[in-house]
């Protein structure tokens, strides 16, 4: 059996790519939703949900280290490149999200509202 690809999602463009420093996140928005889209040091991209599930603050203002995201509010930590949750006080995964550069840009596929 064959999955159908998903029509209702699209490439959305974020920032261009030498504008997101390595070692760094950016926090984008698109429609009602949020998302924290990461390079890493060897300049890997990944996108996960943009709140942190402990604390709802937004993880663009936490620390990135290596490919873990630590909120600001209460240290709760994650994997970025699986969304895992690291521990207490975070307890819930975030959704990850596919991320690519076309063109020198970096783009973030989401589904349409």
């Amino acid at each position: 059996m064959t999955t159908a690809p998903d029509v209702a999602a699209e490439w959305i463009d974020v920032c261009p790519a030498d504008e997101l420093a390595i070692d760094d996140l950016v926090r984008f928005d698109h429609g009602d939703r949020t998302f924290a889209v990461y390079r890493t040091a060897d300049s890997r991209y990944f996108a996960t949900d943009g709140a942190c599930t402990h604390g709802k603050v937004h993880l663009s203002k936490g620390y990135l280290s290596g490919t873990v995201i630590e909120c600001a509010k209460h240290n709760g930590r994650f994997d970025i490149t699986t969304g895992r949750a690291l521990g207490a006080p975070a307890l819930v995964d975030l959704g990850c999200h596919q991320v690519r550069v076309a063109d020198g840009i970096v783009q973030l596929l989401v589904g349409r509202a």
